[in-house]
């Protein structure tokens, strides 16, 4: 999945990711699909997308909960014209490379009260919360009672004061910075190998 040179650094492809917009842009003339989108892609990164874009972005695909609201990227993608799927909405408390002292939303003491307000479990207010706000969100489990939960999110509204209170837990934390892939020249989170905030 992840070829590597001599050394063990990863060999990344030297072509532009305009020039694969133009290509996907393609088998959308073909008919081989209805629309594109992109993922992990920061604000800057999309509007160079958009410049060349034939066929408009469909669909943003990011990392997105209550400690990473994104509410910046939020309305740009609404203004935009663009849908914001949010993966994590759970926090990813599975992910392989969580520590135990990273911060876990499904935990948080707000979100558990709001939850028992409702008489719900906490990931289904997590998930409603994304749905309230106009989002898709991607919420995965391996186990069929939780699938079933996750689904069972549509019989209850959250108030404008709980909205703004799960809202207020944002903390702008990455659970999946793909700090492994960080020196590479389009990394949407680091420039020269170094975190940067300039990718909302």
């Amino acid at each position: 999945m992840f070829p590597k040179d001599e050394n063990g650094k990863i060999r990344y492809s030297d072509t532009d990711f305009t020039d694969t917009w133009k290509a996907m842009e393609l088998l959308v003339d073909e008919g081989l699909c209805k629309a594109i989108g992109l993922s992990n892609f920061n604000r800057k990164q999309v509007d160079r997308v958009s410049a060349i874009a034939r066929v408009p972005v469909s669909v943003l695909q990011v990392e997105c909960n209550p400690y990473l609201t994104q509410e910046d990227l939020v309305s740009y993608c609404e203004s935009k014209n663009i849908v914001m799927t949010a993966y994590s909405p759970l926090g990813s408390p599975a992910r392989p490379w969580i520590k135990e002292e990273d911060p876990f939303p499904l935990k948080d003491p707000i979100v558990g009260t709001i939850a028992k307000a409702h008489n719900k479990t906490p990931a289904q207010v997590l998930i409603h919360f994304q749905l309230q706000r106009g989002l898709i969100v991607l919420a995965k489990s391996v186990t069929p009672a939780r699938i079933k939960e996750n689904f069972e999110v549509l019989d209850f509204e959250l108030s404008s004061e709980e909205m703004k209170a799960i809202s207020g837990l944002n903390r702008n934390y990455r659970g999946c910075l793909l700090e492994w892939l960080s020196d590479h020249e389009h990394h949407p989170f680091f420039k020269n190998g170094e975190r940067t905030d300039d990718c909302k």
